[in-house]
């Protein structure tokens, strides 16, 4: 049987279909309308054909949310569970997947980065890995006091004949030329030998002397903040510079950059992970055991989606770590740097 689609013109308004029947949205979930809530078009099943929109709804609570998001991503389509099977136990096969065709079963890789990026930053803001906690060293300072030499000191005589008495020195000065001031323990930008910032951007430099007039636990804490503000941004853009030098190294082997990009998102996710695992679990033995698995993840991985044999894979994989290092180093002094120019 045939279905009949009523055209929209001959249709009321929605708002007075919502009059007429305002049961089905709210106290009578059980009866489907007649005609799509969300466009209009009649309903001959439990979807919307038109939008695709449920016939059947009902009032939101944070129990559908949650239900929602559970079973999106675990218990009906197992999406979160081989996602990441395939992501920390089987280098490069979750994009061998993606390449392949198979991608409504595994999380978005770009929802994947994103969200082993959040709580990454997230759980090293928490526990405060690879920052300092308080102030900065302070600088060793040398001792005032010289170790005063006992009254009736004797010199040491030889077997058989009286101790000669040895009249003792008077104590020395010390030497102040060489002690640290007070702040020396503070970090100073050289602004002397960047003059020209100050007639370029007045501003930067303004910004950098303020840092350099800061005590040491200021300056911890604006480095601190600049850092948690911009390294997710500054991790985020080096994926397009890292998908850039796969690409350079694979030239003329077929693949597009966004194959590069792709392989990248999932890499540095897997990164990502281990990072965190390394944070929360600190145990000798397994902490080295995952930075074993993080150093020859990426060349298994590089291996099984670019198919090269074992050389071919290992001189790229060190010139990519290697470019890789660098870049990411210069990006962090720049990210260190605008934590510091933009602190208030």
């Amino acid at each position: 049987m045939k279905s009949v689609t009523i055209p929209t013109s001959l249709m009321p308004p929605l708002a007075e279909r919502a009059r007429v029947n305002p049961e089905p949205t709210a106290d009578h979930p059980h009866h489907a309308p007649a005609h799509c809530l969300n466009c209009g078009t009649a309903i001959d099943g439990n979807y919307c054909r038109h939008c695709g929109q449920e016939a059947v709804l009902h009032r939101p609570s944070a129990r559908e949310f949650l239900h929602e998001f559970i079973g999106h991503h675990v218990a009906l389509e197992g999406k979160l569970l081989g996602t990441l099977g395939r992501l920390l136990f089987r280098p490069g096969a979750l994009t061998a997947e993606y390449l392949a065709g198979r991608r409504v079963r595994f999380v978005q890789p770009l929802r994947l980065y994103l969200t082993l990026s959040v709580l990454f930053f997230a759980v090293m803001k928490f526990t405060g890995a690879g920052l300092p906690s308080g102030a900065l060293p302070a600088a060793p300072k040398q001792k005032l006091e010289q170790p005063a030499q006992p009254p009736g000191h004797t010199a040491v005589a030889k077997p058989g004949e009286p101790a000669i008495p040895v009249k003792p020195e008077p104590p020395k000065t010390p030497d102040l030329s060489n002690l640290p001031d007070d702040d020396a323990e503070n970090m100073h930008f050289g602004l002397g030998k960047l003059e020209w910032l100050h007639q370029t951007w007045p501003a930067a430099a303004d910004a950098l002397e303020h840092f350099n007039s800061l005590p040491s636990k200021a300056q911890t804490r604006v480095l601190t903040d600049g850092f948690y503000h911009w390294a997710p941004t500054a991790m985020f853009c080096l994926m397009p510079i890292f998908a850039l030098y796969l690409k350079i190294l694979y030239l003329g082997k077929g693949h597009r950059y966004g194959e590069h990009l792709l392989f990248a998102l999932h890499t540095n996710a897997f990164a990502f992970a281990m990072f965190i695992c390394m944070d929360v679990c600190r145990i000798g033995l397994l902490s080295f055991a995952l930075w074993l698995w993080l150093i020859g993840y990426l060349p298994w991985a590089m291996r099984r989606v670019y198919g090269l044999g074992r050389i071919a894979t290992f001189w790229r994989w060190v010139v990519l770590m290697s470019g890789y290092a660098l870049t990411m180093a210069v990006v962090l002094m720049l990210t260190v740097t605008a934590g510091v120019l933009t602190a208030e």
